[in-house]
């Protein structure tokens, strides 16, 4: 008997995948980057600048490529971002130094840059509005597992291939997604063969008409408080990403093998925190039908906890001590995944992927920023902890912006009216 799967489940599932890959292929140079480091001759700064690389186009695709989601659906975006992903992630295992490697890092933000906001309209159409927060905590969970399996994948992958065979291969495994995702999806929910009748009574109405011009000056008045906000989630998830490794390998003089071990550890914490903050989301909101306390309060919790998490390692320096509040501050800060991915599916759901986008444009800049800001303080100062007492400060700043946020008031698009000639106005009165 063939076992048939829910078409929202495996859409589902497909963007679970996805999460997955792109978060391997961009934070797998942060394992690699010690053997990098000492073939091509970089310094900390160097390495922070080619840290930062990634996040150049991927700033500038956050909303321009929510635009494309919305306006060529996600079935066609998605593939083509795929392509470019993988192509860039190969030509990293042949780059030859600091410019190619610096090339090839900015070609794998172009790939992904569209990702995350076009797979928000995905979800929008694919997902019911109630299931809104564990969608995106799950899809999110699985973008930090992803960073959870990286430091021993990649550890043992340069073991058997070396670095620059580890690259290629995860490059071939996301060519593998995008033609599996293209010939399956399809950006209408009807338009799918396997979907089912009761599927399609669940999913949100589809706007009836032509595709939407995006109000661009109303939808960025509400907001810029969500994308401050995940700015300053976004300096924080960077620093993790790029220099957990190093922090472990350099200041407990680890070999590649433990450091990466303890990463992992760190960011396993963040899969639980991911899954949990959407599930806890969504409970919430069913329970008292304020969509504002139900994003809010997750929200700011994980901002406080992640804070509260860090402060012992600046007094405590036991390894043992210091991977435990690490591994708190990441889980309570994913707590803000799925809350806060809700939150452009709230405010905008006719522009959900460009909303998505303006969003995500706070942690693509907080991409450029924060690595290049952790390197420069390491080479002056020496000190690895002094990143993270930064970013305590940014966790600080955005339990305190989180209150600015409106989830609660649905975006409404102001009406063109066209002006109507006096002698037309006249005819009609009569």
């Amino acid at each position: 008997m063939r076992i048939r799967f829910k078409a929202t489940h495996v859409v589902l599932a497909m963007l679970c995948v996805m999460y997955f890959i792109t978060y391997v292929d961009r934070v797998n140079i942060g394992t690699a980057a010690s053997d990098i480091q000492k073939e091509l001759g970089l310094t900390n700064t160097q390495l922070g600048l080619v840290f930062s690389a990634f996040a150049y186009p991927y700033l500038l695709f956050q909303v321009v490529g929510g635009w494309v989601g919305d306006h060529f659906g996600p079935r066609r975006t998605l593939f083509w971002c795929g392509m470019v992903w993988a192509a860039a992630t190969i030509l990293t295992g042949f780059v030859n130094g600091l410019l190619t490697l610096f090339i090839a890092r900015v070609a794998l933000g172009f790939g992904e840059g569209a990702t995350f906001p076009t797979a928000t309209r995905a979800m929008q159409y694919w997902t019911p509005a109630t299931r809104r927060g564990f969608a995106q905590g799950i899809t999110h969970a699985f973008a930090r597992l992803g960073n959870a399996v990286t430091p021993p994948l990649i550890a043992a992958l340069m073991f058997w291939l070396t670095w620059r065979g580890s690259f290629i291969a995860l490059g071939l495994v996301s060519l593998l997604w995008g033609v599996a995702w293209v010939l399956y999806f399809r950006n209408e929910p009807k338009d799918h063969p396997d979907i089912t009748e009761a599927e399609l009574a669940s999913l949100p109405p589809r706007p009836i008409g032509t595709r939407p011009q995006v109000p661009w000056g109303p939808l960025l008045r509400q907001m810029w408080p969500v994308t401050l906000t995940y700015f300053c989630y976004g300096w924080c998830l960077w620093l993790y990403l790029n220099w957990l490794p190093l922090f472990f390998k350099n200041n407990y003089s680890l070999d590649i093998k433990n450091s990466a071990l303890f990463a992992s550890g760190v960011f396993f914490a963040g899969v639980v925190g991911d899954s949990l903050g959407g599930i806890l989301s969504d409970r919430v909101l069913k329970k008292t039908g304020n969509v504002r306390f139900a994003r809010l309060s997750v929200t700011i919790t994980g901002f406080a906890g992640a804070f509260l998490s860090l402060v012992p390692i600046l007094f405590i320096h036991d390894i043992t001590i210091v991977a435990l509040c690490l591994s708190g501050g990441f889980f309570f800060a994913e707590l803000v995944i799925g809350p806060m991915w809700s939150v452009p599916m709230d405010i905008a759901p006719k522009y959900s992927g460009t909303a998505a986008g303006l969003m995500n444009t706070g942690s693509a800049f907080a991409a450029i920023v924060s690595p290049i800001v952790a390197g420069l303080v390491i080479d002056a100062t020496g000190n690895w902890y002094l990143p993270f007492l930064m970013s305590m400060g940014l966790l600080l700043l955005g339990a305190f912006t989180a209150f600015l946020m409106h989830p609660e008031k649905p975006f409404e698009a102001p009406e063109e009216v066209k002006p109507v000639k006096r002698g037309v106005l006249v005819q009609q009165l009569k």
